[in-house]
């Protein structure tokens, strides 16, 4: 690892919202845990465009804009999120300082769900993107309008991540009020079903798996 990543990393770190939400970060050794897949994987795959759903405090988009900064081929992270955790989103000029923080000016937020972005001009303009990352609303259902939307725009070796793939079990995430339970798992283990995909899930953080077309591969 270079001395540059260390010390991005390091001030990455400084913050401590950026090693929560299961990616199984660890700041003693400074390893970004499921990052470092994140990272290497659009490294590797080099999309021009990537989409995120969802982010607590944009680790997921950092980890993906940092390594399209680091193709230099001008790769762009469109990222979806209401902001319905609290207001962290909200300000357009806080959110790109935000990023900006971390040397990061390839990430275009969009403060809308995945329902709402779907009937956007921005959605209708968005050319294919090589990844998906789900990681919004936790619910099989919400997950799978977020994965059908996207499905079919991949590019032809495009692949969709989900987060959060390990466990049924509640969230406080939108507070007291509004526990609901996580049911990702449910909606990957019938996308396992299909012949037609591939599924790699690792049990690694809080879960993460990996969906592609099986053809793709021929």
């Amino acid at each position: 690892m270079s001395g540059d990543m260390n010390t991005w990393i390091a001030e990455l770190f400084r913050d401590p919202d950026l090693v929560r939400m299961g990616h199984a970060q660890r700041v003693d050794d400074l390893n970004l845990g499921l990052g470092w897949l994140y990272y290497g994987l659009a490294r590797t795959m080099r999309p021009a465009v990537v989409v995120v759903i969802g982010s607590y405090r944009g680790f997921v988009p950092m980890m993906l804009g940092k390594a399209l900064a680091d193709n230099g081929e001008g790769g762009q992270v469109h990222f979806i999120d209401p902001s319905y955790v609290d207001d962290f989103w909200k300000d357009p000029a806080a959110v790109n300082a935000h990023f900006a923080r971390y040397g990061l000016n390839n990430i275009r937020h969009y403060l809308m769900t995945t329902q709402q972005f779907v009937e956007s001009a921005a959605y209708h303009e968005l050319a294919a993107p090589g990844i998906v990352f789900v990681d919004g609303y936790h619910t099989e259902e919400q997950v799978r309008f977020d994965y059908e939307a996207f499905r079919d725009r991949l590019t032809a070796d495009g692949v969709t991540l989900f987060h959060d793939t390990r466990y049924v079990k509640p969230s406080r995430m939108y507070g007291p009020d509004r526990i609901y339970t996580r049911t990702v798992k449910y909606f990957i283990d019938k996308l396992r079903q299909d012949p037609a995909l591939q599924v790699l899930d690792l049990p690694l953080g809080d879960g993460l798996a990996l969906v592609r077309r099986a053809e793709a591969s021929a």
